[in-house]
Order: C-alpha cells, then structure tokens, then sequence
C-alpha cells in the first residue's frame, strides 16, 4: 500500500508541472494587463518601459514562465502588475480568500455526501418504493433549479424569518450577507447562535445541489452492484439481506460516488461563485472575478494554481480510497 501512495505521489509531480505551464499559458492568453492602464493617459515611454520591466512583461513567455514559477515553489506568488492596483502580495490575497471558502465548503461537502450515500443506498433498496419516488423528485428538482435562483429564494427565506422572530421579540438569527465575524460576544450558546445564522443558508444552497449528484449518482451504482452476479450468489447461499448489502454490494458501490466527489469537491475548493456572491462571502469565486475584473495576472495564477493543486489532492485522496476497497487496484 506505501508503495502505491508513493507511486501516485510521483504521478502526481509531473501533472502539477504540466499544470501549472498550462494555467500560465491561458492567463498569458488574456493579453497584455497594461493595456487598459496606457490607455486611461498619456504615458511616456519611460514610464511604460518602467512598468513592464518592473513586471517582466519584456521578458519572453518561456522565460517568465519558468521565473514565476520557480517564485512560486519559493512562496513568492508574485504581486499586482497594474500600477494603482497595489495592495497585499497575491499569496496573502490568495490565502485570505480560501480559508473564507474552505469554512463554507467543508461542512457543506460532509452534509451532502453522507445525504446523498445515505439516500441513494435506501433508494436503490427500496427501488420504486415511495421513498425512492420522493427521492428522485426532490433530486430532479434540485438539478432543475439554477443555483442563483436557489440561493435567493433562500435569501429571502432568511429575511422573512428574521422579521418574524423580531415580531415575536426574538434576536435576529440568519445572516444574509457575509462570513460570521469575530465580534460575537454573550454566553456559548448565544455565540453558536449566531454562527450557525452566517452558515445555515449558503450552506444548505450548496448541500441541495451537490446532494442531488451525489444520490443520484450512488443510488445508480448501488443498482449496478446489487444486480451483480456475486452478489446474487452470496444471497442464494442464504447471507442475510442486511449483509449482501453492506458487506459484498456496499464497498463497490462507493468507487464510482468518489470519482464524482472527488473532483467536485477539488473543484469547489476554487470557489463557489454564486453562492459567494450572494450571500456575500469574500472567498476565491469572489476574488477571482475582482482579479479578472481588473486584469491582475498573478492574481488569477494563484486561483487557478490553488484549485488546480486541491483536484490533483483529492484525485489522490480518491486513488488511495480505491484502493482500500478494491485491493485488486493497488496490486495492478
């Protein structure tokens, strides 16, 4: 098993070099960032011969490729090229923006992974029961409905409800706009109170549509699985129901479940733009769309560098769950 890890470590180095180069190339691809700035005046060319040689744009692509790159392994993930845009170094803005994202995501990826598992295994047993009919409703649904429609008939949920709790003479509880700050005073429950109001609704925007996947994904697998042959078998020699399912079906059935989740979870590491948007969050959607909004080169780098090294972990992460439970894998 170390061997194997080790194996898809190595794989993995060469895929985030051709990544990288790739990321770099499209970036370049978006034409010169000083553009807009020597059109908005009259510039000299010593004041435009300054600014492309403070940001190496005068250097060949291979050339600043290969010095953004070895900056990056460095920590140096660059700073901004328009001048006026100063600010942070991009690794910091980078940094800043992805922990706002990774608290959103992660407990919105458990919640809709272990509701989806749980729905689509209960489906695919119960096939054609009413649990499965309102499961694949609620899942249709769910897929037909455009995230930002989702996510604003939340937001309004959330606004009425607050007016009905001060109606009742209650605090305030859903936080329709921003991450939950690092004001919150009064008693632990109290403060959990208020936390869980900055989270309950872009997180349940993000649970619907990620538990719609996920379940109808592991409800079709489970399907594949019971109708195998081996577990045919294991039932005609009298196992237990509860067994077939769990011990011989089950296992299988969850390979194709973390292919899916793998790549979308890795995927919405860079940021869930909607919902972010909505409901104010400063994460990585949102820092992405400033950074093309004003040209910032190295800004967008450091998110598509980002996103691409979490699906590379994750697809690793996959991997080794693969082999786990089929062990054939690792032994090919």
């Amino acid at each position: 098993m170390f061997r194997y890890i080790i194996r898809r470590l190595l794989i993995s180095i060469p895929l985030l070099i051709v990544a990288s180069f790739l990321c770099f190339g499209l970036v370049n691809a978006m034409g010169d960032p000083l553009g807009e700035w020597k059109l908005q005046k009259p510039r000299t060319p010593a004041e435009i011969s300054a600014a492309y040689e403070r940001t190496g744009y005068n250097k060949p692509f291979l050339e600043r490729y290969v010095d953004w790159a070895g900056d990056f392994v460095t920590g140096d993930w660059g700073e901004s090229v328009v001048p006026g845009n100063s600010g942070k170094p991009v690794k910091e803005n980078v940094l800043n923006a992805f922990s706002v994202t990774l608290r959103l995501i992660l407990g919105a990826e458990v919640i809709a992974l272990v509701l989806g598992i749980a729905v689509g295994v209960i489906g695919a047993v119960r096939q054609y029961s009413i649990f499965d009919y309102i499961a694949t409703g609620i899942s249709f649904t769910m897929f037909s409905m455009p995230l930002f429609c989702i996510a604003l008939v939340l937001k309004a949920g959330g606004i009425e409800l607050n007016n009905w709790l001060e109606s009742l003479g209650a605090d305030r509880w859903i936080i329709t706009a921003g991450p939950p700050g690092a004001g919150f005073s009064g008693s632990l429950g109290n403060q959990v109170f208020q936390y869980t109001g900055a989270y309950v609704l872009p997180t349940i925007c993000l649970v619907a549509i990620q538990f719609a996947l996920y379940s109808r994904f592991q409800r079709a697998s489970m399907l594949d699985t019971l109708n195998a042959d081996y577990v045919r078998t294991a039932q005609a020699k009298g196992i237990s129901q509860a067994r077939a399912i769990f011990k011989h079906a089950f296992r299988n059935a969850l390979i194709p479940i973390i292919t899916v989740s793998s790549l979308n979870i890795g995927a919405n590491f860079g940021g869930a733009v909607i919902t972010e948007t909505v409901f104010g969050w400063s994460g990585m959607g949102k820092f992405l769309v400033d950074a093309i909004t004003k040209l910032e080169p190295y800004e967008v780098l450091g998110f598509m560098m980002v996103t691409a090294v979490f699906i590379i972990v994750f697809n690793l992460i996959a991997d080794v769950l693969y082999a786990i439970l089929d062990p054939r894998i690792r032994l090919d």
